[in-house]
């Protein structure tokens, strides 16, 4: 099983940018799907999610900024960053779970200069 993140770079306050997350050797149809990231000096956090439901949580600090959805048919996951702040900057993680399987892929940096 992989996933593959990519999508991040540098971008100024203010911009956009659109994260993929691409799994293989799964169907992600069953999989709860999470975005995580980890800031410089912070601890990792949750920062979105995506039930097989298609129920969405953000945290609150990117609520109405982020948006995260799904393709199944693409075996993807996405997240679309916007009105992006210099704390926002940091490593963006994805995640499939379902009941006690769980995968990580490895991380896309974002940094958002102010």
């Amino acid at each position: 099983v992989q996933l593959q993140a990519s999508g991040g770079g540098m971008v100024e306050a203010g911009g956009s940018l659109k994260l993929s997350c691409a799994a293989s050797g799964i169907s992600i149809n069953d999989f709860t799907m999470r975005w995580h990231r980890q800031r410089p000096g912070k601890q990792r956090e949750l920062v979105a999610s995506i039930t097989k439901e298609n129920i969405l949580s953000y945290t609150d600090s990117v609520k109405g900024r982020f948006t995260i959805s799904r393709d199944n048919a693409k075996t993807s996951v996405y997240l679309q960053m916007n009105s992006l702040r210099p704390e926002d900057t940091g490593l963006y993680t994805c995640q499939a779970q379902r009941l006690f399987y769980q995968y990580w892929g490895q991380g896309t940096l974002v940094t958002v200069s102010s």
